[in-house]
C-alpha cells in the first residue's frame, strides 16, 4: 500500500502481506483456505510452533525479507521466532525516554502507518479488511456515543514494524475490555473488496487524559497469531509507558480521542484526505494542543 514516508515522500509499497492478503480475500480458493486459517486451533498451533526453539531457524530470513534493521534493537539471542517478534527496541532508537514524553497531546503508541478521521454518524472504519461502525467495533452505543465530534487514529503495522506499544498519554485507565474475534461466510456489511466476513479480536480499554478528556486504545489481532498480551489492569499509567505486546501477524492500534482533544497534526488529515497513510514511529506526536 502507498505511504507518505518520515521525509514527507511519497513511497509506492505493496508488500508481499499485502498481496498475499488481497489474494486470499479476493478469490474464491482464498476464501476456502481462511476457513481453515481462521479456526481457533490452527491460531493456536502456529503459536505454539513460533514459541518453540526450533522457530528460531525462521529468524535470520525473515529479517533478510524484511529489511529489518537490527541495530534498533536490543542486542540477544533470541530463543524461538516470537522471542524475536517481540524484542525490544534499543534505548535511543525512538522518541519515548529521550527527551521526555509530552503532556499536551497524543503520541503514537507504535511504529506504523497512520490514517485519521473524524467521528461523526456517517463514519465507517476499514480496520484490518472489515468495515465497521464505531458501535460495532467497541460493541458498546454509549462509549461511541461519547466519541462523536472527536478524532479517531488507525495505526497500522506491518510485520517488520516494531510490535511493542505504549500509551499514548498519561492518565487514569479502566480494565481491558476484549472481544472475540468471529468469522462469517456471508458479509452483513457494505464491503465490495472481500467476499466474506470477519471481525479480529480485538481489546480496548478507556483512559482519562488528565482532565483534557478522553480516549480509547484498541489493540487488534492478526489472522492468524497476533496474540493481544497487555500488562495492565486499571491503574495510572503514563505517557511513553510499555501497555503490551503483540505476538507474529500484522496488527493494527486504534486511538479514539474525543472532542475535548487536542486537534490531529494538520499533515495527517491532509494525506489521509489524499488517500495515503502516513508512517510515523512510537513516540511521535498524532496530535498537539496549540
Amino acid at each position: 500500500m502507498d505511504y507518505i514516508d518520515l521525509n514527507g515522500d511519497l513511497v509506492r509499497n505493496e508488500s508481499s502481506q499485502d498481496k498475499l492478503l488481497k489474494t486470499l480475500y479476493g478469490s474464491q480458493w482464498g476464501t476456502a483456505v481462511l476457513k481453515v486459517l481462521t479456526q481457533k486451533w490452527i491460531s493456536d498451533l502456529s503459536g505454539k510452533l513460533l514459541d518453540a526453539g526450533v522457530s528460531s531457524l525462521l529468524i535470520n530470513s525473515f529479517i533478510k525479507n524484511n529489511k529489518i534493521n537490527m541495530s534498533d534493537y536490543e542486542r540477544k539471542k533470541y530463543h524461538s521466532f516470537n522471542d524475536f517478534f517481540t524484542r525490544r527496541i534499543a534505548y535511543g532508537r525512538r522518541p519515548v525516554g529521550v527527551a521526555g514524553m509530552p503532556d499536551n497531546g497524543i503520541v503514537s503508541p507504535s511504529d506504523g502507518k497512520v490514517t485519521v478521521y473524524k467521528i461523526d454518524d456517517e463514519l465507517k472504519l476499514e480496520v484490518k479488511g472489515t468495515v465497521y461502525t464505531l458501535e460495532a467495533l467497541l460493541k458498546n452505543g454509549k462509549v461511541a456515543k461519547h466519541f462523536k465530534g472527536g478524532y479517531v487514529y488507525i495505526v497500522r503495522l506491518s510485520v517488520d514494524d516494531y510490535h511493542r506499544y505504549i500509551y499514548p498519554v498519561s492518565g487514569v485507565k479502566t480494565g481491558n475490555y476484549h472481544i472475540d474475534g468471529v468469522y462469517h461466510t456471508v458479509n452483513p456489511v457494505a464491503n465490495e473488496h472481500y467476499a466474506i466476513y470477519k471481525e479480529n479480536t480485538r481489546e480496548y480499554t478507556l483512559i482519562r487524559a488528565k482532565n483534557r478528556g478522553y480516549i480509547v486504545q484498541m489493540e487488534v489481532g492478526a489472522l492468524l497469531v497476533g496474540r493481544i498480551v497487555n500488562h495492565h489492569d486499571s491503574r495510572r499509567v503514563t505517557c511513553g509507558e510499555e501497555k503490551g505486546y503483540f505476538e507474529y501477524g500484522g496488527s493494527t492500534i486504534v486511538v479514539m480521542a474525543d472532542r475535548n482533544m487536542a486537534e490531529p497534526r494538520k499533515d495527517l488529515l491532509a494525506h489521509t484526505a489524499d488517500g495515503y497513510e502516513t508512517k510515523v514511529l512510537q513516540g511521535q506526536m498524532l496530535s498537539r494542543l496549540e
